[in-house]
């Protein structure tokens, strides 16, 4: 078991980023011509010294407008964003978009007001595609686990393994009672002969609490679906990020039989066939 886990830890890869992990381009222009039209209205600011007329002036043909604002500090419509005012009382920053005194306050308590008197902006469509590509970032650790699926669906494929993926544990009354309340959807699901697979899929690239969790969270599922006659609980994973909670890792060897990386799947999809 030892040597079995030492070799699994040298196994494991740095990274599984291609090309396409780092930025979500189609994502990124969809969120960016969702606001396009709102985007051509706000440009009216640039260059204009008097900021409250120029707010006056897009009040009066298209307040609407003004609802993109959050883009432009980084936030989205969906945040909710709070701030504190002056006062002490905490306000939601979509609440100054209700009048020309909140939009002003807005401009220029941010600092955008100066920006734009400056035209340290040229257009707001490509300063916003800079701000959407920056934002784009925070969903790499789960276009990390996207990828790792798509590499583990790729391998089954090939091995012409039939599998079906993000399926309910309410699919199975005896793992359901097994569960109670606590609905799951594995990321595949194999079933070979008189034993379905439910397998769970992740990549860590970088240490955290998160791989304490989910090293614990399996390590306690584990024995319990294996238990229930023709089921097995089977977990691919790999990243570096298990050098940090390795200790965790080696538990959970002791209770998941069937625990592999990329290195050693193929041994799985062999006992598949």
């Amino acid at each position: 078991m030892k040597q079995r886990f030492d070799d699994f830890i040298a196994q494991l890869k740095e990274t599984n980023a291609t090309l396409d992990f780092y930025c979500d381009f189609e994502k990124i222009i969809e969120n960016v011509e969702d606001v396009a039209i709102s985007l051509c209205t706000l440009n009216f600011l640039i260059g204009k010294q008097d900021v409250r007329s120029a707010v006056e002036a897009i009040w009066k043909r298209d307040r609407k407008a003004f609802e993109a604002l959050d883009i432009l500090i980084a936030t989205r419509r969906s945040d909710n964003k709070k701030f504190v005012d002056h006062d002490g009382k905490v306000r939601p920053i979509r609440s100054l978009y209700e009048s020309v005194d909140g939009v002003v306050k807005f401009l220029e308590e941010t600092g955008l007001a100066e920006v734009f008197k400056k035209a340290e902006i040229k257009d707001l469509h490509d300063y916003v595609f800079g701000v959407e590509t920056g934002l784009d970032t925070n969903a790499r650790k789960n276009r990390s686990g996207l990828i790792i699926e798509k590499m583990v669906a790729r391998m089954l494929k090939q091995a012409d393994i039939q599998f079906r993926e993000q399926v309910s544990s309410n699919e199975f009354p005896k793992v359901k009672e097994l569960l109670g309340v606590d609905q799951k959807v594995f990321d595949f699901v194999v079933e070979s002969g008189k034993t379905t697979y439910l397998i769970e899929v992740n990549f860590y690239s970088g240490g955290g609490s998160k791989l304490n969790e989910v090293a614990r969270a399996y390590t306690d599922i584990a024995p319990k679906i294996n238990h229930i006659e023709g089921f097995e609980f089977v977990w691919i994973t790999d990243g570096k990020g298990w050098n940090s909670a390795r200790n965790k890792l080696q538990e959970a060897f002791k209770a998941i039989p069937q625990i592999y990386n990329l290195h050693t799947l193929p041994n799985f999809i062999s006992s598949l066939k």
